[in-house]
């Protein structure tokens, strides 16, 4: 039975993000929660008020740093860590597991347990599980580890099978060592980087009489795809009535993406040793207070946020305590980033509980990656494009308005050269099919499969904007009236998005498993089973008259110039013809009088799209020309006129003899005769 009476009062629509509660010896706790960490029973620059004031009700104190220093029996002497540190809320306790791992060159393991040397006098020690454990029962936490090995997340696979077994071992031990003690306990899941080490894991710790469950071993060397791929597998394997701690994480981003993957609670030191180097979490971006921008402002750090630094210190002031390096410009920013994250998961748990997480989470996801928008670091020039990173023939090129984009070596062709890859694909292909708008189901009993061809993957700008908007409509209107959602990706090279992948943090849409998964596996499903996301790698061309008749089309390979194959006439009949069952429309960015003549010769009705960037309009084609007589912008009379002075009125290897013969036909079009 657990001694914490935990509850899980909801998850959120479209995501595993959990809001719950449970009991500790010193009060309720509500999740998803942050915990500052306080080391050496202290929150560095924090005392217990301030703590309170911030809205901290959890904090973590280590268990090795205590063994050493001031030692059990002066724990035993004031009768716990709550008096000797005047908090009266919960304290979670870690085991000891991580600072041994940190320490490699000074401590020797064996099943026993750690044999290391103290950093306090040089004596000799052995952190066992039972060490371990009867210190925290000294210490008196709420909650208590259990002793683990930690090893790089990185670590090959002999490696951390041997770690996950000893860490098991020490489970039972560590159970075993707690006896009828009222503190809570929680096991470990180990297993570094690999996926069945980590199932196999959490199988066998959710077996045991554990008060909840943590995943250890992240934030070790992993990259920041990894994190959160391995954060939501755990979580699958992991019982919904026990709270969640994924240990050591994080960044607010890093917490914000673990919640959308069912984590209840975090530590990290983050928010105070930013604070003392003089950078500030805020809902204007990240700040660094030592930058001489600050020095003259007035007005608080963010004025959104009520804590007691935001009330009554103003920005030059704090930019003069970091920039002297004054321990009270530590203290106050340490205030300011600690209520940040606590309000912010405040505001992850109000949103869970209204079933609007989701769109908080795509809001968020954006928001907290900023840096300071008012006062950006370096003035933005005009032109420059700056190259960062490659992969084969594609590079990562940053924009004058600070957006990034892929470029392709060879031609010099950019995907999204003018506007950010996923406002364009908000715009042109989101808005303008109205794809919220056609999720919806016409009828109870509609279950009509809704087809997208995604149609030049490149860095899954467009299929990521359609996921997007399912899961928005998803969290906003829930799962009983929308349609089944079949999204059918083609590309030939995949090497753009593996290039964007390596740099999420530049490419926001792609905070998230689902593009990991396509790179992986080649397949992607909705955790409620309503979105099914496919890959077909290789000429679409290959895959055209086999794949699923599409009712939207997002067609999106590079230029005639780049891909010529791809945008003649013979392509899009056999487009026109594969569509025949069913009435589709097929949206891209390209508005050039080769492409439209290609398109309407082949039986689409055309229509001028939304404009991107310099673009006047771009195209819209309809395979069934009722569908497209609502349209306001079909090609008439005066885009008629301008073909006719076009050089590029006649299909590509048009014989001469024939020109006149197609002209006459092209002229006599049904949409010619009805648009003006």
């Amino acid at each position: 039975m657990s001694r914490l009476a935990f509850t899980l009062e909801k998850t959120a629509p479209g995501s595993k993000a959990r809001a719950a509660r449970f009991r500790t010896l010193h009060g309720e706790v509500q999740t998803p929660i942050f915990m500052p960490v306080g080391t050496q029973a202290t929150v560095k620059s924090q005392t217990a008020e301030t703590l309170s004031a911030a809205g901290s009700n959890v904090l973590l104190a280590n268990t090795y740093h205590l063994l050493l220093r001031p030692g059990p029996e002066v724990f035993k002497k004031f009768g716990g860590i709550h008096r000797f540190m005047n908090w009266d809320r919960s304290v979670l306790t870690d085991s000891g597991g991580f600072q041994i791992f940190s320490l490699p060159s000074e401590r020797r393991m064996n099943e026993d347990g750690a044999r290391f040397k103290s950093y306090v006098d040089g004596t000799t020690l052995l952190l066992s599980p039972e060490v371990s454990i009867e210190t925290q029962k000294a210490i008196g936490s709420d909650i208590m580890m259990v002793l683990d090995q930690c090893i790089p997340s990185t670590a090959p696979y002999d490696q951390a099978e041997a770690a996950m077994h000893l860490t098991h071992r020490w489970a039972k031990r560590s159970l075993a060592a707690r006896g009828d003690s009222p503190q809570a306990m929680f096991g470990i899941v180990q297993g570094a980087c690999h996926h069945d080490l980590r199932k196999k894991s959490a199988a066998f710790l959710r077996e045991l009489p554990f008060d909840g469950l943590a995943i250890g071993g992240l934030a070790v060397g992993e990259t920041h795809a990894e994190r959160y791929e391995f954060t939501g597998l755990v979580t699958e394997h992991l019982p919904e009535n026990l709270p969640r701690y994924l240990m050591g994480v994080g960044t607010p981003i890093d917490i914000l993406e673990a919640v959308h993957r069912g984590v209840d609670m975090f530590d990290c030191i983050i928010p105070t040793q930013l604070a003392q180097r003089g950078t500030v979490f805020t809902s204007h971006g990240r700040l660094h207070m030592q930058r001489a921008v600050y020095k003259f402002q007035d007005g608080p750090l963010d004025a959104r946020c009520d804590c007691h630094c935001c009330k009554h210190y103003e920005r030059g002031y704090l930019h003069h305590l970091a920039k002297t390096g004054e321990y009270l410009g530590w203290h106050l920013l340490g205030i300011h980033n600690i209520a940040f994250y606590h309000r912010l998961m405040r505001e992850m748990r109000g949103h869970i509980l209204d079933g609007t997480f989701l769109a908080y989470y795509e809001k968020m996801r954006l928001e907290l990656v900023r840096q300071d928008e008012d006062s950006p670091p370096v003035p933005p020039k005009k032109t420059r494009v700056k190259p960062t990173k490659t992969l084969g023939d594609y590079e990562i090129i940053t924009s004058a308005q600070g957006f990034s984009s892929i470029r392709q070596l060879s031609s010099g062709e950019v995907m999204h050269s003018v506007s950010a890859p996923s406002e364009e694909a908000q715009r042109l292909y989101i808005d303008q099919s109205r794809l919220a708008a056609r999720l919806l189901k016409l009828s109870d009993a509609d279950t009509t499969e809704l087809v997208i061809w995604d149609v030049g993957l490149g860095a899954a700008s467009n299929a990521m904007a359609a996921v997007q908007c399912f899961e928005r409509e998803l969290a906003e209107r829930g799962a009983t009236v929308l349609r089944p959602l079949r999204i059918v990706s083609f590309e030939c090279d995949l090497d753009p998005l593996t290039l964007a992948c390596r740099d999420a943090g530049a490419f926001p849409h792609l905070r998230h498993g689902a593009p990991y998964q396509i790179l992986k596996t080649g397949r992607w499903t909705h955790p409620s089973g309503l979105l099914e996301w496919g890959l077909h790698a290789g000429d679409f061309l290959q895959f055209l008259e086999t794949s699923a008749v599409p009712d939207l089309i997002y067609y999106d390979p590079f230029s005639a110039k780049t891909d010529t194959g791809l945008w003649t006439s013979a392509v899009f009949a056999r487009i026109h013809k594969h569509c025949a069952p069913k009435s589709a429309e097929l949206y891209t960015y390209s508005a050039a009088t080769a492409v439209r003549v290609a398109l309407l010769s082949t039986g689409f009705t055309v229509a001028a799209g939304v404009g991107s960037g310099p673009k006047t309009n771009t195209t819209i084609a309809f395979t069934q020309a009722a569908d497209a007589t609502a349209h306001t912008r079909l090609l008439g009379q005066d885009w008629l006129a301008r073909w006719k002075r076009s050089g590029s009125k006649f299909p590509p290897g048009l014989p001469e003899d024939d020109k006149p013969t197609f002209a006459q036909r092209f002229e006599a079009l049904p949409q010619f005769q009805t648009a003006s």
